[in-house]
């Protein structure tokens, strides 16, 4: 039984180090993905895309590769300006880090043929070279993360650049601004202000973007980051508002995600002019993260994808985003339903539960030999994802959210291959982990405790399998 996911995104052959950039041109989803062909080669970009919903991935020719004396190209950001698609990356050289530019002048027409040779490159990708080095007391350049920028209000004037500088023990963050997306312009180091919660933290992979507040109809400034911890990424993000080079945190750091496998996310790159039709311009956005929690820890090649089939790693199901009272909530893309049923192994089981203090219910995901694979368990005030008793993750900490009692005991549970996703408490908690099956997810067992209840529940599986 292949261990491949149907709708995720993971690399045809080879080793998904992260996502690099995504792109809605309001028909067609565009995922770039750092990756390796092989074990040892030097990362590059793949690109695949997906028409109408973001589940159904189909592979391009790859955009970037190590040219010259760069070492690898690694994740940057990815934005459209009229019919120009520009692609952000990090160069990686013997003398350090920069932040080079390639352009696609016609996404579609990059999509339209496609090479039977395996690591072929997109003849229609224009490199445009260095467009940030050293300078100005800061270096090695890397990461970058490219939106818009605004004066007053909503009217847009340039571009506006989060980047990392310098060592890999010390990064900084820092801000540029760009009238043309070429001439880059250091504004300053990025200060965090307020109660961040992130004092002596090593933050890296950036993201900046504007987001409306459902409830309270104002703009804020959501600034999204990775903490590398004792080897462990963990992704987060702080609401608040940015001045020149300070961002306002109104509230502590919150984590995006509580599995044990999501990290490193990527915003998804709407033109202005598709923004506006759909009416959504600031009302939402689609996050993709990288389904790996171990960060540079980790030993892909040891990974059972890996030996077994030749791939590593997969991205999380993409996530809608919207900011409600100051609070990232994440639900699951439209479609989903209608692919789990055209899937041929996907499986998807919802829930609507009445949990009082001190009572339970727990969701086990059967394998197809009989064997419990992981535990789900809502216990009103908390949730928790229990993978330590399969044999793959032997010895796994319990991962765990805390859920809020004014909010609906609702639970969505996706199982895609060696994937497990979680949506709660109103899309305010989700949970993304790695867990391997032997064979499927046969059956969710469902246990509760004597006064808990289950109220309503669905199961999807493949219609034609």
């Amino acid at each position: 039984m292949a261990h491949r996911p149907e709708l995720h995104v993971t690399p045809e052959i080879g080793i998904l180090d992260a996502p690099a950039g995504a792109l809605f041109d309001g028909t067609h989803w565009h995922i770039f993905a750092q990756f390796r062909p092989t074990a040892d080669a030097g990362a590059r970009w793949s690109h695949q895309i997906a028409e109408g919903s973001p589940l159904n991935w189909e592979i391009c020719d790859d955009v970037l590769a190590p040219e010259g004396e760069e070492i690898k190209v690694r994740a940057g950001s990815v934005v459209q300006t009229g019919d120009e698609t520009l692609l952000y990356y990090t160069s990686v050289s013997p003398d350090g880090d920069e932040v080079h530019l390639a352009s696609i002048d016609d996404l579609a027409a990059s999509t339209e043929f496609v090479s039977d040779e395996g690591s072929s490159l997109d003849q229609n990708v224009r490199h445009r070279g260095v467009v940030l080095d050293d300078r100005d007391g800061f270096y090695n350049f890397r990461s970058p993360s490219v939106r818009a920028a605004f004066l007053e209000g909503e009217e847009q004037s340039g571009w506006l650049m989060l980047a990392v500088s310098g060592s890999m023990d010390e990064p900084q963050l820092v801000l540029l601004d760009s009238q043309d997306g070429v001439d880059w312009k250091v504004r300053g180091p990025l200060s965090l202000e307020g109660d961040t919660g992130l004092e002596g933290e090593r933050l890296v992979a950036p993201r900046l973007i504007r987001l409306k507040d459902q409830v309270d109809g104002q703009l804020y400034d959501v600034l999204i980051l990775t903490i590398e911890r004792q080897g462990i990424d963990i992704s987060g993000y702080l609401v608040g508002k940015l001045e020149h080079t300070t961002f306002q945190a109104f509230s502590p750091f919150q984590r995006i995600d509580f599995g044990h496998d999501f990290t490193r996310p990527r915003i998804t790159s709407v033109p202005s002019a598709v923004g506006e039709r759909m009416g959504e311009r600031y009302n939402s956005t689609t996050l993709f993260g990288f389904m790996n929690g171990r960060g540079r820890n980790d030993t892909p090649k040891q990974h059972r994808t890996f030996s077994e089939e030749g791939w590593a790693n997969c991205l999380a199901l993409p996530r809608a985003a919207t900011l409600q009272h100051r609070r990232l909530y994440q639900t699951p893309p439209a479609g989903l339903w209608e692919a789990v049923e055209l899937s041929d192994r996907a499986a998807l089981w919802t829930a609507v539960l009445d949990v009082p203090q001190g009572e339970s219910v727990s969701v086990e995901l059967v394998d197809s030999q009989g064997d419990v694979a992981a535990v789900i368990t809502h216990r009103g005030e908390r949730l928790t994802l229990d993978r330590s008793m399969n044999k793959v993750h032997q010895g796994d900490a319990v991962a765990e959210a805390e859920l809020h009692e004014d909010d609906t005991d609702a639970i969505t549970i996706v199982v895609d291959g060696p994937t497990v996703e979680v949506f709660a408490d109103g899309g305010q908690v989700a949970m993304a982990s790695r867990v391997f099956f032997e064979g499927v997810c046969s059956q969710f067992r469902v246990h509760s405790t004597e006064r808990a209840e289950v109220q309503r529940t669905h199961e999807l599986r493949p219609k034609f399998a």
